[in-house]
C-alpha cells in the first residue's frame, strides 16, 4: 500500500538527501549527493532524482514526500524566505516542486524536521511539547506539540535563532552582526560560529568549535575559559524559552549538541536565569543525530 511508505528530503547548503522509511520508523533506503549550490532549477531536478530513485526502491509511485530546507515558506507569497542558501530565496519551490513531482508536497524549516523527528519517535517520543534546537553552522529551532509541529501564521515559531540573547549587554550584542542585519542574535553566540568568535574576542585568535570543546576535555586553559562563557550563553538563551513556553523537554542537533560538557553543567546553570529560580526542564540530546532532519522531512509526509 502506498500509505506504507514515506519519503523524505533534507536539503542542505553542501548535500541532498533522501530517506525511505515505512511508518514503523524502519529505514529502506537512503542516499546522498552534493547540492547543485547556486543553481536553483538544478536543485529541484536533484530533488525529483533522489525522489524517483526512492520510489523505484519502493516499488510504488505518487507517495507522500515532506522536504526539509533552509529557510521557510512565505504564507504571504508562497516564496522561499530566512534561506542561508540564498538562492532559494524568493522563489516558489514548493509549487515547483508539486509541478515537477505531480502531487502535493510538505515544505518546512530544517530545525522543524529535528523537531518533528525527535517528537515522533525520538528523544521527545513521549512528551507533549517538544522545543528542538539545532547547534551547528547556524542557530535554528523548531516546537512540536502533541507530535504535530507549530509553525505559525508567519511560519517562524521556533526561530529562536534571531532573537537577541537574553541578559546580554548592549555592548556585547553590538559586537555581533548577524546575517539577517540585525546584532547579538542567538546564533552569533550558541552556533559553533559563535563559539569561535567568543575564543577570538577572549584569546585574540581562530579556531574551529570542534577543536576547541576537544581542547576544553583535555584541560586547556583558554579553551575552558570559552567553553565556560559559552555554557553561559546557552543558559541564558535556553532559560528565555522556558519563560515563555516552559517545554517538556528541549532536544539538542548540529554539532555543538555533541560537547558532554553541556549535559553536565546546564542544569546546574539554567535556575540562575528561569524565573522563579528553579528548573526542571531535562536538556538532552537528539536520538537521530544528523538522520533527524530527513527522517524529520519523511514524518512532514504523515502530520504535514
Amino acid at each position: 500500500m502506498h500509505s506504507d511508505w514515506l519519503i523524505g528530503i533534507d536539503l542542505g547548503g553542501t548535500k541532498t538527501e533522501v530517506i525511505l522509511m515505512d511508518r514503523q520508523s524502519n529505514e529502506h533506503f537512503r542516499q546522498r549527493v552534493p547540492t547543485p549550490a547556486g543553481d536553483y532549477r538544478a536543485t529541484l531536478e536533484t530533488i525529483q532524482s533522489l525522489v524517483l530513485a526512492a520510489e523505484v526502491k519502493a516499488g510504488v509511485s505518487g507517495l507522500p514526500v515532506g522536504i526539509g530546507i533552509p529557510g521557510s515558506i512565505s504564507g504571504i507569497t508562497g516564496q522561499v524566505k530566512n534561506g542561508n542558501s540564498t538562492w532559494l530565496n524568493g522563489r516558489p519551490m514548493k509549487d515547483d516542486l508539486s509541478a515537477l513531482l505531480k502531487r502535493p508536497v510538505t515544505v518546512t524549516n530544517d530545525a522543524n524536521c529535528l523537531a518533528l523527528s525527535e517528537a515522533t519517535d525520538g528523544a521527545g517520543k513521549s512528551h507533549n511539547v517538544v522545543f528542538a534546537a539545532i547547534l551547528g553552522t547556524g542557530c535554528g529551532a523548531g516546537v512540536s506539540i502533541n507530535g504535530r509541529l507549530l509553525t505559525g501564521p508567519n511560519g517562524v515559531a521556533g526561530e529562536w535563532g534571531h532573537n537577541p540573547l537574553a541578559w546580554t549587554p548592549q555592548t556585547e550584542l553590538e559586537q555581533r552582526p548577524c546575517f539577517c542585519r540585525r546584532y547579538g542574535c542567538n546564533e552569533t553566540f550558541l552556533s559553533g560560529t559563535g563559539l569561535s568568535l567568543t575564543h577570538q574576542f577572549l584569546h585574540g585568535h581562530n579556531a574551529p568549535a570542534k577543536t576547541i570543546t576537544e581542547n576544553a576535555l583535555q584541560g586547556d586553559k583558554a579553551a575552558n575559559e570559552t567553553l565556560n562563557h559559552y555554557l553561559e550563553h546557552l543558559a541564558r538563551g535556553l532559560a528565555a524559552v522556558i519563560n515563555v513556553l516552559d517545554p517538556d523537554i528541549i532536544v539538542l542537533g548540529g554539532g555543538m549538541s555533541n560537547a558532554e560538557q553541556i549535559y553536565q553543567e546546564l542544569p546546574k546553570r539554567l535556575p540562575n536565569y528561569v524565573f522563579g529560580g528553579e528548573c526542571d526542564t531535562p536538556v538532552v540530546r537528539a536520538v537521530h543525530g544528523d538522520s533527524s532532519g530527513v527522517r524529520g522531512a519523511a514524518w512532514l509526509g504523515v502530520s504535514g
